[in-house]
């Protein structure tokens, strides 16, 4: 995997005022760390990195500029944190790394095929267990996705963990035996007939009531 690079600038202000005047400006409060180097307070243009996030994705291995600065440090992505409502970027964690030291991080896991499955044409339904999985690699072998190919599968089918296509030198850390996608079948018959069974149950529930107010009324 290449390097790729991105701007940000130095943050003089912290707290949260600052950050939101900051997000106001349409600018994202960022930290980059690492564990044995002081956190560095810095911002980034939060439709700049959008744009990088859909070109490069997350597990990038990234060059970082710092406006003003002479040192350009090599940084990962560790967290995103987003606004929901708004669909914007509120904060971004970089790490600091060294490409001769493997890292751990979380890969997306992308399916093609997935209406050409016989247990979909069946009419079943492909499940995704898992959207992503922790990998350890050296950074420039981190894929960044994960590709898994459910074009064959039919109903009943499971794809685990051990099941993925990755290379010898990346390992996924997640439990080798965790279902990640699988096709389940719910027929429509057996929904229709649950329904008609509780519709049937409580059917004697408002003849009952309507017996006793039969009875009140005889009684006045």
């Amino acid at each position: 995997m290449e390097k790729v690079t991105l701007n940000v600038k130095n943050r003089q202000e912290t707290g949260t005022s600052a950050a939101k005047k900051l997000r106001m400006q349409g600018i994202a409060p960022a930290v980059i760390y690492s564990k044995n180097e002081k956190p560095e307070q810095v911002s980034v243009d939060q439709r700049e990195f959008i744009k990088f996030l859909h070109k490069h994705g997350e597990t990038a291995i990234i060059s970082l500029k710092t406006e003003g600065a002479d040192k350009v440090e090599t940084v990962i992505i560790k967290e995103i944190q987003y606004d929901t409502v708004k669909s914007r970027v509120i904060h971004v964690d970089f790490q600091r790394i060294k490409l001769d030291q493997k890292i751990r991080v979380y890969v997306p896991l992308i399916t093609k095929g997935d209406t050409d499955a016989p247990g979909v044409k069946e009419g079943g339904n492909l499940e995704h267990i898992l959207r992503e999985v922790e990998v350890e690699s050296l950074p420039t072998n981190i894929p960044k996705e994960i590709v898994v190919d459910v074009s064959n599968m039919k109903i009943g089918d499971v794809i685990h963990v051990k099941e993925l296509p990755v290379t010898g030198d990346v390992a996924i850390i997640n439990d080798p035996e965790q279902a990640v996608i699988l096709v389940k079948f719910e027929a429509k018959e057996k929904v229709e007939e649950e329904k008609i069974e509780e519709e049937a149950a409580a059917e004697p529930e408002v003849i009952k009531k309507g017996k006793a107010e039969e009875g009140e009324e005889a009684a006045k």
